[in-house]
């Protein structure tokens, strides 16, 4: 059975842990290199390789895709062509994924010893109703019921008192699990998007493909069987709903805070290298040209991996300016733009010119959404007009010149009946260049993201020239639909500001 006790999970775990110690050490002593990255970001992969897991892969084998319909195409290649194991991780399922679901249950009779794996949000998962997403689940498992693994993760954060009376639609306020990566075998797919009809047809996200990759996937597929430990489990029944079982009656589900660090810091120190990169450029034979940085954001339990590497990826630019007689690049994305105040001082205190692209209320998900959702664009407008003062606080309006031309730009995107979802942040050595470094994965960059939702995301620093011609037709492909940010015109009545100061973390 999936369902095992905590303690045992734990054992699995350290288990595994030492077999995937073992596995990276053996690349730590292939004497990795750095050399071969601009000169702008070595010293920070170097320091970053010493604090994060490092993946050394090559650009050949990583693929930008840009539209919704190419993403689902991939997504169902990939599942197609599984034989050992399929691992999708995601906020939740649509009810309506009938397509997706049958590929699943195809590639399960095909294939006897194929196991799937599914881990998703438990309030998204079991909002009630006929068209609740745990339901369309049940004939998954009631044809496989143990080749079929279902862990629903339920943030601690929401207890007591609030827990009894928030109704369903808006518990998932208190924090989700929020991280998107859909593999099998040794391919990983990576992105921000959900797995419901929308994000494969007309609402834009960024998306990654990984082939060939049997240390990410299996990086991946450890921390979501580390988080298994301490979500419900799902098994099917007789009945018109499934069986959700807590996996150990003597642990509380909403005292899992000390656990998950303590599984989450480990699953991250077993992929740590042991010693730094070297800069010797003779030292590395093996033609990688990329280095992928997983980056754990998990508040609640006091995991702030994403903090800690944007404040080193700041730090360095900012160690960089008396050395580089070009201002560097940076272009930062977000479908619900409403900076974490940390991160907005870290740009506003930053050389680089920054250009933001942010939905236009319009793109917003919960665009024209009745009750209280339907405030949810006008609040975000509130934040992206407090962020502009910020940064005409900050002297960094466009056309005004300080030091260099380092201005904070804001433009907002918008396409006829589609919405914005993507996020990330792409760096660049000079305006004049393509980027050299991606921040790609799940999080929004905002106060939710950072203190509430469970995040995975990635950095990917890369010196070729193909990806990087990649990197920056995939922003090209985003700033297509950006126009200029018409915010400051914006009305915002006095309900959304007293909302928006209530929840102001949970946007």
């Amino acid at each position: 059975m999936f369902a095992v006790t905590q303690r045992n999970a734990t054992r699995q775990f350290a288990a595994q842990s030492t077999l995937l110690r073992s596995f990276w050490n053996s690349r730590c002593r292939r004497n990795i290199s750095t050399a071969h990255l601009h000169p702008s970001i070595r010293d920070l992969a170097t320091s970053l390789a010493l604090k994060q897991p490092c993946l050394p892969l090559a650009s050949k084998d990583v693929h930008v895709l840009n539209e919704p319909s190419d993403f689902y195409s991939k997504l169902l290649e990939i599942i197609r062509r599984a034989r050992r194991r399929i691992f999708l991780s995601s906020l939740y399922i649509g009810s309506s994924e009938h397509e997706l679901l049958g590929a699943l249950d195809t590639a399960l009779r095909e294939n006897s010893n194929l196991h799937v794996y599914l881990t998703l949000d438990y309030n998204r998962s079991t909002r009630p109703g006929p068209s609740s997403p745990v339901l369309a689940l049940l004939p998954l498992l009631r044809n496989h019921d143990r080749r079929v693994h279902v862990s629903l993760f339920r943030s601690p954060k929401l207890r007591g008192t609030m827990g009894r009376v928030v109704p369903p639609r808006f518990n998932e306020g208190w924090g989700t699990w929020h991280a998107k990566i859909y593999g099998s075998d040794d391919e990983v797919l990576v992105s921000g998007a959900n797995l419901n009809k929308s994000y494969f047809t007309n609402r834009q996200d960024r998306y990654l493909h990984f082939q060939a990759q049997p240390s990410l996937a299996d990086y991946c597929f450890s921390f979501l069987r580390a988080i298994s430990s301490f979500s419900y489990n799902v098994f099917s029944s007789d009945l018109d709903a499934p069986i959700i079982r807590w996996p150990n009656s003597s642990i509380d589900p909403l005292e899992i805070q000390s656990g998950a660090e303590r599984a989450l810091s480990q699953l991250q120190a077993s992929h740590v290298l042991s010693s730094p990169p070297s800069s010797d450029t003779d030292r590395d034979a093996t033609g990688d040209d990329v280095f992928l940085f997983p980056i754990i954001q998990g508040g609640q339990f006091n995991i702030r991996e994403e903090e800690r590497t944007l404040s080193m990826l700041f730090n360095h630019l900012a160690s960089q300016e008396c050395r580089s007689e070009f201002t560097p690049a940076m272009t930062l994305t977000s479908g619900y733009f409403g900076l974490y105040k940390p991160y907005q001082d870290l740009i506003l205190e930053s050389p680089a010119r920054c250009d933001v692209i942010a939905a236009s209320p319009k793109a917003n998900g919960f665009y024209g959404s009745r009750g209280l959702s339907g405030l949810i664009p006008e609040g975000y407008t509130l934040l992206e007009q407090r962020f502009m003062r910020a940064v005409q606080a900050a002297g960094r309006l466009p056309g005004i010149r300080n030091r260099c031309d380092n201005a904070v730009h804001l433009s907002e995107w918008e396409r006829e009946r589609w919405t914005y979802h993507a996020k990330g942040i792409w760096l660049s050595p000079s305006q004049d260049s393509h980027p050299v470094l991606t921040l790609f994965g799940s999080t929004n960059l905002n106060s939710r993201s950072a203190n509430l939702d469970t995040e995975l995301s990635f950095v990917m620093m890369t010196s070729s020239k193909a990806l990087r011609q990649t990197l920056h037709e995939e922003v090209c492909a985003l700033r297509q639909w950006a126009i200029p940010w018409k915010g400051a015109d914006r009305k915002v009545r006095w309900r959304t500001k007293a909302i928006v100061g209530l929840v102001d973390g949970m946007l």
